[in-house]
């Protein structure tokens, strides 16, 4: 792992830590909240032999957080999406791969006073931790294969909780990660981010 990314996961350690602190002192709910989707419009810098970084993909993930009656709260989220850079199956050029993401978010969402317990929009962002992981089988490229790279990144997006029961509810999301990471395409020299992407999201909110 990188230096830059040891310090992105300790960042995200102590920002979580330190606002999951805060949250004690203040009544709030909790909310955890498992959710499905899909990434697209991915670009990235890596080697993508099979162009499949901006094909729909499938994410899984969850976030546990803390929301306020106020604007403010705050969140920790996790994402997984396999076969990230693979086109489709017949392609035949990755074994395999997959993007991570670990973030601290804050948000700031419409008060309970205004919204009442209709759709509670809110805005979204944070810093965090992006592994990509690609697997190239033939060994065609063994030297632009690192098999793994993490990378500081940044999220920020939007989206909006309605509750069904007192308990549960659902929430649809639409976010935007980048690498702050820059580097050199190797196959075209461009410099650009390692990794971005969009990722829109529906989970069931559990809230305590």
């Amino acid at each position: 792992m990188s230096v830059a990314a040891r310090r992105a996961r300790v960042l995200c350690l102590t920002l979580v830590a330190a606002l999951c602190g805060a949250a004690t002192e203040a009544q709030a709910d909790w909310h955890f909240t498992p959710f499905i989707g899909g990434t697209f419009g991915g670009q990235t810098a890596l080697p993508d032999l099979e162009q499949g970084a901006g094909s729909a993909k499938t994410v899984f993930g969850g976030s546990a957080g803390w929301l306020s009656d106020g604007l403010l709260g705050i969140q920790a989220d996790f994402g997984y999406t396999p076969r990230f850079f693979e086109r489709d199956a017949t392609a035949g050029l990755l074994t395999g791969s997959n993007v991570l993401t670990f973030g601290a978010d804050v948000i700031v969402a419409a008060p309970l006073s205004v919204t009442r317990e209709s759709l509670r929009p809110y805005l979204v962002g944070g810093v965090g931790l992006i592994h990509a992981a690609i697997e190239e089988g033939q060994d065609l490229f063994p030297e632009l294969f690192d098999r793994a790279r993490d990378s500081v990144g940044i999220n920020m997006g939007g989206g909006a909780i309605g509750f069904i029961t007192p308990r549960t509810g659902l929430r649809f999301e639409l976010r935007y990660f980048r690498s702050l990471e820059r580097d050199a395409n190797p196959f075209t020299g461009d410099r650009a981010a390692l990794l971005k992407f969009w990722r829109a999201t529906v989970g069931v909110v559990v809230r305590r």
